[in-house]
């Protein structure tokens, strides 16, 4: 014979923990959901404010972390787990693993927020940090994240990038285009400057101010070497260089200078 009794009283247990189950899961979906409304409508009215959007990018992410951590908290307590007793027994392995990674963490974020406060980087701009160069893609909690020209993902701590000389290549509206060129010693080094100053004077995207340059460098093994300085519009740099690069090659082709090759002089002594 069955006995009726236990039957009657594990099915009300087992539907009331399916139903807690699904409760919790409710909390869960529906917490994720109203994160996601609430992180949107905070960037919307970030975005009508004046901040730069870098600190908007840096604020939207502490507060989905933030708000993250409550919708896990709420789905354990859904759950029927005393969500405070659970934390403190939780305590000791937290205060381990924080002994060991809560310091570091707390300097990247304190890095974070002093890089979106005072921006010596911004999103969008070509730096260089800690031996890695790339565009700013975002300065996140924990790691500021640059993508670089070949398309690679460099992530690096906040600390390191604070705590580090920071080359900022686009923050200036103009950047100086430096152009290294040789020419023989036979060459008329009057001539090669003046080819080479109309070359800069011609270029479209070279500023009249300040004034293009022509600087001698170097009195080298087989060139007297110089530079040619000109100032563009900082996004016009690469594209200036590659150009003139080319058209002096050219243009001193053109005009018969030369530019030498690496030579040695080797003199034989007959005995």
């Amino acid at each position: 014979m069955v006995d009726l009794s236990i039957l009657s009283q594990t099915i009300p247990y087992t539907s009331v923990a399916v139903s807690q189950v699904l409760f919790a899961l409710i909390v869960l979906v529906a917490g994720f959901i109203l994160v996601k409304i609430v992180v949107s409508m905070f960037n919307n009215g970030l975005k009508k404010t004046k901040l730069p959007e870098l600190i908007i990018e840096f604020l939207s992410r502490f507060l989905t972390a933030l708000l993250y951590v409550i919708v896990i908290l709420a789905f354990i307590g859904a759950l029927g787990f005393a969500v405070g007793s659970m934390m403190i027994s939780l305590s000791a392995v937290l205060g381990l693993i924080l002994g060991f990674g809560m310091q570091d963490s707390l300097s990247n974020i304190s890095a974070g927020v002093w890089i979106a406060s005072l921006r010596p980087i911004d999103k969008d701009e070509y730096v260089e940090v800690n031996g890695s160069s790339g565009t700013v893609s975002a300065v996140g909690i924990l790691a500021t994240e640059l993508l670089t020209p070949d398309n690679k993902f460099v992530t690096i701590p906040n600390k390191l990038v604070w705590g580090s000389p920071i080359v900022n290549y686009t923050r200036m509206p103009t950047r100086r285009v430096d152009v290294n060129v040789g020419v023989g010693y036979n060459s008329d080094l009057n001539k090669a400057i003046q080819v080479a100053m109309d070359l800069m004077k011609g270029h479209t995207m070279v500023l009249s101010d300040p004034e293009p340059l022509v600087v001698t460098t170097e009195l080298a093994d087989s060139s007297v070497n110089f530079q040619l300085r000109s100032w563009v519009n900082t996004e016009d740099l690469w594209v200036t260089k590659r150009e003139l690069t080319k058209g002096i090659f050219e243009a001193f082709k053109r005009e018969g200078v030369e530019i030498p090759y690496p030579q040695v002089d080797v003199h034989m002594k007959k005995e």
